[in-house]
């Protein structure tokens, strides 16, 4: 079985995204389908699966292809485990009619025999496990047993989209198509969604702004650039270094084909008049046969990102003694008490780089407004060292920018002796071109607004970062530079994140959220892993700038 794409065409306006798309997704292979930020990933994901129709050409899948959605709204009065099952649709509608039939106080024998072929069903689809099959799903992905009998509607929105997304597995597709399955998801369930992933035999393609996920899990990545999409084998490094290393050969052979042809049209236009025509004939011919490769534009685009520092800090940067805090939790969440931390004494000094990691729903949001000063301890305290200027970025990118000014404006308010060439610069380095910086800050997209306040943050030049989720929205590329520019800040940083492989990259030490409460752990993610369980994760090859 295999997902077959012929000749498709899509464009929105004058933006053509891809142009006659020919590509097959293979039998017991597993694709990321990258691209940056508006290069069309959605958008094609959406043609494959059938929710949007091609310009042109045509898409066959298996009759079994499941496809994860993100309307979270969509089942609200039904039970969690049910959802689950109605991934699996001609089990869930044998399972319906046939309860049907059961409710009925007399039962002809039409629908006796009815009930027979339902069975069979039942039968073919491993009905009658399939509930203890969508209970350890569910599982997996961190919703406990209590609350699989629960409605949708009583959920949190992040665990609404890890059901949908255990429906998407259950009933072992032929096909499996996944936009952004990771979101929502922490540390521990996305090595389980791996481990899962890696005994699927179908046929899976997913788009991921988690490299890490990527490289663990991919054997191919279906690349989107060029206005069509280039497969290669591999996961997302190595599809990196193919593509730099087809281009940077073939660059070079443009290079030296143009020095020749140069040689040939000199030779050409000395001789051309004269009594060497049979010569100037062979010249031409050569000329002709060396045309330049066309080397279209690549859509891939890369931020530079490099946040220096204004003034140091003192040495002791910070100082937490004796940290506690907790929430009371409503009712519809169980009620109780959730223990963000108690008794939790740190001494972070200049230069550290810390990771700040854990499940969702315990803290780590809570904690950040803490260190900014949004959120009083209920016990202890946090004391800043000398000199410190801290630069946060929430979680909620958009609460930082006001809605009633432009991009250049609200720049300008970080830095009034900034001239309007060095807001151009900043915002450039950001991938705002031209007229960009003139944009409504109400018309931001979410990436957008991330690189806004990086640019705002290269303006301020804090000494502390604080930051909260900083990859939402980001595309691969971006998450790339922003590893690489927290590994050169010379300052301390704090960040929360869920991308393993930024952690891995600039991470000194980690402040974990554990079954035993919040821990300080001094050494990197790998060590961090080695000593609590779990394996390492695999080593990138990481692509330069």
């Amino acid at each position: 079985m295999q997902i077959s794409v012929n000749g498709v065409t899509k464009a929105y306006g004058s933006k053509r995204l891809f142009e006659d798309v020919n590509v097959s997704f293979s039998d017991g292979r597993r694709y990321g389908l990258t691209g940056p930020n508006g290069a069309g990933k959605s958008t094609f994901m959406k043609i494959l699966a059938g929710d949007l129709d091609p310009d042109t050409g045509s898409i066959s899948r298996p009759d079994k292809t499941s496809v994860l959605r993100q309307d979270q709204f969509a089942f609200e009065e039904s039970r969690v485990l049910d959802v689950v099952l109605m991934g699996n649709k001609r089990l869930w509608a044998a399972m319906q009619e046939k309860e049907h039939i059961l409710a009925k106080e007399h039962i002809s024998d039409e629908e006796g025999e009815r009930l027979g072929e339902l069975e069979g069903v039942v039968a073919e689809e491993d009905g009658y496990v399939a509930d203890s099959e969508a209970a350890a799903l569910l599982v997996g992905l961190g919703i406990a047993d209590s609350q699989h009998a629960r409605l949708m509607k009583e959920l949190a929105g992040g665990l609404r989209l890890r059901v949908l997304l255990a429906q998407a597995l259950f009933g072992k597709p032929e096909a499996l198509l996944l936009d952004e399955p990771t979101n929502n998801l922490d540390l521990d369930s996305i090595r389980w969604l791996e481990r899962f992933l890696e005994e699927y035999q179908g046929v899976l393609v997913t788009i991921s702004h988690d490299r890490h996920f990527l490289n663990a899990i991919c054997t191919h990545i279906a690349d989107i650039d060029y206005e069509t999409i280039i497969v290669y084998p591999g996961g997302y490094d190595e599809m990196v270094m193919a593509k730099s290393a087809v281009r940077s050969r073939v660059e070079q052979e443009n290079a030296e084909r143009g020095k020749k042809i140069l040689q040939l049209q000199e030779f050409v236009a000395k001789f051309g008049a004269g009594t060497r025509a049979s010569q100037v004939q062979s010249r031409k011919k050569q000329i002709d046969k060396l045309a330049l490769t066309d080397l279209k534009k690549s859509n891939i685009a890369r931020p530079f990102i490099q946040i220096a520092v204004k003034k140091p800090s003192g040495k002791q940067t910070l100082t937490i003694e004796h940290l506690g805090k907790h929430w009371d939790l409503p009712e519809h969440d169980g009620g109780g008490e959730l223990v963000v931390s108690r008794d939790f004494n740190a001494l972070v000094t200049k230069g550290e780089k810390v990771a700040i990691i854990g499940p969702n729903g315990v803290g780590k949001t809570t904690l950040c407004k803490m260190l900014v000063g949004e959120i009083a301890p209920d016990a202890g305290k946090l004391i800043w060292g000398h000199q410190v200027s801290i630069g946060y970025l929430a979680q909620d990118h958009r609460d930082g920018i006001p809605d009633n000014t432009t991009v250049n404006e609200w720049l300008y308010t970080f830095d009034g002796s900034a001239t309007l060439s060095d807001v151009r610069s900043l915002l450039g380095k950001m991938l705002f071109t031209g007229d960009e910086g003139l944009k409504p800050t109400k018309a931001l997209s979410g990436g957008e607004a991330v690189r806004l306040i990086f640019a705002k943050l290269m303006l301020t030049r804090d000494n502390v970062l604080v930051l909260d989720e900083p990859t939402n929205h980001l595309d691969l590329e971006s998450i790339v530079a922003l590893g690489q520019a927290l590994e050169r800040y010379e300052g301390t940083a704090f960040v929360v994140t869920h991308d393993r492989e930024l952690v891995s990259t600039f991470a000194t030490r980690l402040f974990a959220f554990t079954p035993n409460g919040l821990i300080d752990f001094r050494g990197t993610y790998d060590q961090y892993l080695e000593t609590y369980g779990g394996p390492a994760p695999k080593k990138s090859v990481r692509p330069g700038r």
